[in-house]
């Protein structure tokens, strides 16, 4: 008997594709079943090798030896991933495997990590594609009635490669290039730098903004109110309200304006990423962690994708998926919808994957079994689904002006005539009692019936003061969207992949900002730390800029089509990693200086009254000639199991002794509290005692 490898990205979807196909014999890394061994693997289990294993003197970092450009490319199998590159390898060998089936993620990274496996195995044997958008059954069965050849791929693969190779050059070469200058890790990245480089403009924006005082008068009569334009100086204001005061006011001007505002597109990553992070403060990650889960238990479908749009064959699981919402969606009962599904359909839109939807599963399984979290992010795609389909929002704007003693006021109104997609919206959000929406402009009000020449009387006036105010720091919903939109105008029409990032690996440069220490979180903002901030300032600008990521963005979508070709690419990218390391070969001494951390004064010195600072390893005397030293690692604190903290050290400092709990008797193998002294010799090394009890 002949058997099909399928090899999946994750166990998850491993146990989902065998539970389909049949293969249910469960083997240690594996499933067999109906003509099939099913197996994954771990994310990436093969990676490109560090620099150290192309040379041993790589392992150190020095600017002489860069730029680093591997000749031949290396490869490694991380320790905790090689039980399983075994299991497939050793499956791939078996003379009864005469196939393969790739079912990593569909999309540029799972081609990657199963071309790599398959290669690092020396496996021969043909393989075709699992190409599909959701868990569920018939999807996947009708992935197997459809697989495609594995060398249909080949395009998209090779883009994986230069994509994965550029920024290994890039990121390598860099980072060791600007950590050997300023004597700290700096790691920059093409992504990850000009988004942090984004935050500290707007940073620098805010700082530098001055506010301005301004004043408003209003005028009220017979139901109206309006407002004067912006009026600087407060004498002034109040010259104008007297004017008014008691004045007749005349309408001059009265517009009316029926507008339409059209449903919005489905849910790509980005745009789930974005609402999850403003109305429920999940942060990229979250929403991603969250799709993903309900990915591979079926109730959503692939997640990672940068369209918004179904194709047009996709319209009897729209309306099926739409008529099976209603019940689970009690935020919408006693609406009545005409489901108009036309807008939401365009193949043309749609690359690799549709747009995020919940699945018919979902519709027959409904909320029960998840978490709190997965159940919203659920039910905003969900709601997202029925908005899209609903009728358009319809209100009528009026906008009146009038004069009054030589001045003009203004006045705005809004007539709701067909609520439509926003009724369901509003529902939603007061279902769910989400975050308010700060960015959300104020509601116009409905106006009194007004008509061209009509005179108010005797109006009463009022002055307000404002501010003008600074622009707003990034959250991660406004940071998205403009890593989403970064670059646009150097990209050509049309191209695919805009912005910085793909909406698959947003989240994660957000996060790795934050654990490297150039970001920070306060609420939902996203700030730049003094090192991100100094960091963001000296790189260059073809590191900095987004400029960078969309030429390559461009090319390895040209790459994918078969348009253009790899190797050109990457002798590019080499040519950029030699320019980088030519032109930065120096930096000044102040500029060496400007991520050393500052030091931390723990106290004063007992001998020459100096300040005592906080090294790493110890606390030391700021004076040069003063040689006293207190050893984090003294023995008198490791015999006793207790750390030497700044707190003990300043309390010695001060008072020449400090009271420390838990210490640990060697005679006895118990703690007990106690007060330790400071006992200065004022020799070369610093003791300390135990403090005896009468």
């Amino acid at each position: 008997m002949s058997y099909q490898l399928v090899i999946a990205e994750k166990p998850s979807v491993a146990r989902s594709i065998a539970g389909v196909i049949g293969a249910d014999i469960k083997w240690d890394g594996y499933m067999e079943g109906n003509g099939y061994l099913v197996s994954w693997c771990i994310g990436h289990l093969v990676s490109f090798a560090d620099a150290g294993a192309y040379d041993e003197r790589f392992r150190k970092w020095r600017y002489e030896d860069l730029p680093i450009v591997p000749e031949e490319w290396q490869y490694i199998i991380p320790d905790d991933k090689k039980k399983q590159f075994d299991t497939l390898r050793g499956l791939m060998e078996r003379p009864d495997v005469t196939g393969l089936v790739c079912a990593t993620d569909a999309g540029r990274e799972g081609e990657l990590i199963f071309r790599f496996v398959y290669q690092m195995a020396g496996c021969q044997k043909p393989f075709q594609r699992l190409w599909i958008s959701s868990m569920e059954d018939a999807a996947i069965r009708e992935g197997f009635d459809n697989l495609k050849p594995g060398t249909d791929y080949d395009a998209l693969y090779h883009s994986a490669l230069c994509r994965s190779k550029a920024d290994w050059l890039i990121g390598i070469n860099a980072t060791r290039l600007f950590s050997v200058l300023y004597h700290k890790t700096l790691t920059v990245g093409r992504v990850q730098t000009p988004t942090l480089k984004m935050l500290v403009d707007r940073g620098g924006k805010i700082s530098t903004f001055k506010n301005e005082k301004y004043h408003l008068v209003h005028i009220a009569a017979g139901g109206m109110e309006a407002a004067g334009s912006r009026i600087s100086s407060a004498r002034d204001a109040e010259a104008v309200k007297t004017a008014c005061a008691g004045a007749q006011a005349v309408c001059v001007t009265l517009a009316k304006e029926k507008k339409t505002e059209q449903p919005p597109r489905l849910y790509d990553l980005t745009t789930l990423q974005r609402e999850a992070n403003r109305l429920f403060g999940f942060t990229a990650k979250q929403t991603l962690d969250y799709a993903q889960q309900l990915y591979e238990k079926r109730l959503l479908t692939y997640p990672r994708t940068d369209s918004q749009y179904l194709t047009d064959e996709m319209l009897p699981t729209a309306e099926s998926l739409v008529s099976g919402l209603w019940p689970l969606m009690p935020f919408a009962s006693g609406l009545d919808v005409s489901p108009q599904f036309g807008r939401i359909l365009n193949s043309k839109k749609v690359s690799d994957h549709h747009a995020i939807l919940p699945t018919m599963e979902f519709t027959r399984q409904g909320f029960s079994g998840l978490a709190e979290s997965e159940k919203k992010l659920l039910s905003l795609v969900c709601c997202k689904l029925l908005c899209a389909v609903a009728a358009p929002h319809v209100y009528e704007a009026v906008t009146a002006t009038f004069t009054c003693a030589g001045q003009e006021f203004t006045a705005r109104g809004k007539t709701i005539l067909t609520p439509g997609w926003k009724e369901i919206e509003r529902r939603f959000k007061a279902s769910f009692k989400t975050d308010a929406d700060e960015d959300a402009p104020e509601q116009a009000r409905e106006l009194p019936e007004l008509t061209e020449g009509q005179t108010f009387d005797k109006v009463t006036t009022t002055v307000t003061e404002h501010f003008t105010t600074p622009p707003k720091p990034y959250t991660e919903d406004t940071l998205l969207s403009a890593m989403e939109r970064a670059g646009a105008e150097d990209m050509p029409e049309g191209a695919e992949r805009q912005g910085l990032g793909t909406p698959a690996t947003r989240a994660a440069i957000l996060e790795k900002l934050v654990q490297m220490g150039f970001v920070e979180r306060k609420g939902k903002q996203l700030l730049p730390t003094k090192d991100g901030h100094n960091l963001a300032c000296v790189l260059p600008d073809v590191l900095t800029s987004p400029q960078l990521t969309a030429e390559w963005e461009t090319q390895l979508s040209a790459i994918a089509k078969g348009e253009a070709d790899p190797d050109a690419f990457l002798r590019g990218i080499e040519a950029q990693a030699q320019e980088l390391v030519k032109s930065y070969s120096h930096i000044s001494e102040d500029g060496q200086k400007l991520f050393q951390a500052e030091r931390v004064v723990i106290g004063q010195c007992p001998r020459c009254g100096e300040a005592v600072y906080e090294g790493k390893k110890n606390y030391y005397c700021g004076n040069r000639a003063c040689q006293f030293v207190m050893w984090k690692n003294d023995r008198f604190f490791e015999e006793r199991k207790k750390a030497f903290t700044p707190k003990i050290a300043a309390a010695l400092l001060k008072d020449g002794k400090a009271k420390v709990k838990g210490l640990y008797s060697v005679k006895t193998g118990k703690t007990y509290d106690g007060t330790v002294l400071l006992a200065d010799t004022g020799g070369k090394y610093v003791n300390y005692r135990i403090e005896r009890r009468n």
